[in-house]
């Protein structure tokens, strides 16, 4: 897990413009100009996001050749998600199922 805190993670979800790449991005890889032609932004603008996304630990990069591809890391995102759980949510009882999974069965 990268060192990116539950703060970076609320920031990098504060943006509808990386949300909806967090969304294409969501159980495949997909290129930087395949990105850019679904959102109909311009490419120096994803890359942006991206790089707010990737520094938050909230994608993986694989390169081939001249292309560059995404996809979401969706155990940081889980992960992220629990930490915001358990410090703003601690009594909820999904919250708590949550702990339960996470902790190693005896």
């Amino acid at each position: 897990m990268s060192k990116a805190t539950s703060v970076d993670f609320a920031k990098a979800l504060a943006d509808a413009t990386r949300q909806q790449i967090m969304g294409l991005c969501c159980c495949e890889w997909i290129s930087v100009n395949d990105i850019v032609a679904k959102t109909n932004v311009a490419q120096p603008t994803v890359s942006h996001h991206l790089a707010i996304l990737r520094d938050a630990g909230l994608v993986k990069v694989r390169e081939e050749g001249r292309q560059t591809f995404y996809t979401l890391d969706q155990d940081k995102v889980v992960f992220c998600c629990g930490q915001l759980m358990t410090a703003f949510a601690p009594e909820q009882k999904a919250t708590r199922e949550i702990l339960k999974l996470s902790r190693p069965s005896d």
